[in-house]
């Protein structure tokens, strides 16, 4: 005869049995979760509650946890922090094609907002049913509004510095003191028995131009394994048009159409509701269309290429010569392959290695990472160790 488990025994039991799932059940019969649950008292009961939340994405058996949508994301949110609800929220998206419940008007205000929740709406709005359409661009707009804000400050502040600064203002920094200006100005106040200036006025330079410095062309893949990506591109072109220093272009594109976004870039929001997610990718025909449309002063402008160079349609030899000719004509040429807070990116080596040999720098970067090459650019500096790390 057994002798019975102690409470601390079940518990700690209880505990393995939740990490090894339901299957562990057939392998012992101590793991079994109804009479763990009874001896635990009340973390048995938590235990279980646990379980029937990760029964739900991971169990094998189906029907096996009796939770609908908005019970199982309350309690998911109610066990786990908010980066782990986020990774079990797609799992469950991946897993169990619960893509379509996701949609539903009762759900949506239960999800966790983030960029991989906007990628999967904008993705998949086709299926959203009507009920839930305005619930679902309120939930895009208010990740893209928070994410925007995250981001602009410290946007705007990196590329006026990075420019030269010829115009005067009011904002009186340290940083900013025209010394010669604010001498020629104060020449009368000069000391001769103390032997020193004193300044009556003080000029100070501005951190903006007026005149546009730079073009900023971004053509962006809108293949679906570029959806975070498109969602990032979308807010950082919206950021780049507010700056006056910059003429921003964003043109989204795939193996059929190219689709000029720069006439609504001010509202991130319009961008991806007008992008048609998925499909294959011609790099030629947006290319040609930036070179025949926009490329105008070759040596300020920056064009960003936004894909991970799975190039399934027009020619690669092509496309490494038109690459080749930017390049040979002074445009300051990247590849991105992922843009993106997180994990690194999944792209064509092989391309990404014959884009390199001919002056092509091809990465992964975080938005932030993105601004900081794009100013190294405008202040005339490398940008080798900047991208390092990133891809090749």
């Amino acid at each position: 005869m057994s002798t019975p488990l102690t409470q601390e025994q079940a518990k700690a039991l209880l505990r393995w049995r939740l990490v090894l799932g339901s299957e562990a059940e057939s392998a012992h019969p101590s793991l079994g979760i109804a009479s763990l649950v009874e001896l635990c008292g009340d973390e048995g009961e938590e235990g279980e509650a646990l379980d029937e939340a990760m029964e739900f994405v991971y169990g094998r058996q189906k029907g096996k946890s009796q939770l609908n949508v908005p019970e199982w994301l309350g309690r998911v949110r109610r066990f786990f922090k908010d980066d782990v609800v986020a990774l079990v929220q797609k799992d469950a998206m991946d897993r169990k094609g619960l893509t379509r419940l996701l949609f539903e008007p009762e759900t949506l205000p239960h999800l966790e907002r983030n960029v991989d929740l906007v990628a999967t709406l904008v993705s998949m709005r086709g299926l959203v049913p009507d009920e839930a359409k305005d619930a679902a661009r309120g939930i895009i707009r208010e990740v893209v509004e928070a994410l925007k804000k995250q981001l602009e400050t410290e946007t705007r502040t990196a590329i006026y510095g990075a420019l030269r600064r010829n115009a005067h203002s009011p904002l009186k920094l340290a940083r900013n003191i025209d010394y010669p200006r604010t001498i020629r100005k104060n020449l009368r106040t000069w000391d001769a028995s103390r032997k020193r200036l004193v300044p009556e006025t003080i000029s100070f330079f501005a951190n903006q131009r007026k005149q546009r410095d730079w073009e900023i062309i971004l053509l962006v893949d809108q293949s679906g394994s570029m959806a975070v990506s498109c969602v990032y591109s979308a807010i950082m072109a919206s950021i780049f048009a507010s700056l006056d220093v910059l003429a921003t272009r964003l043109v989204l594109f795939n193996h059929e159409e190219v689709v000029d976004m720069t006439p609504v870039l001010t509202d991130p929001v319009e961008v991806l509701f007008t992008a048609q997610l998925g499909g294959a990718e011609d790099y030629n025909r947006a290319l040609r269309y930036a070179e025949e449309t926009y490329l105008k002063r070759h040596e300020k402008t920056i064009l960003i290429l936004l894909t991970d160079l799975f190039h399934t349609a027009g020619s690669n030899e092509e496309f490494l010569e038109r690459m080749r000719a930017l390049v040979d004509s002074k445009v300051k040429t990247l590849v991105l392959l992922k843009l993106s807070d997180a994990g690194k990116p999944h792209y064509n080596h092989e391309l990404a290695k014959e884009l390199t040999a001919i002056g092509v720098r091809c990465f992964g970067a975080t938005p932030r990472l993105l601004v900081d090459i794009m100013a190294r650019i405008m202040r005339n500096e490398d940008i080798a160790e900047a991208t390092a790390g990133g891809g090749t």
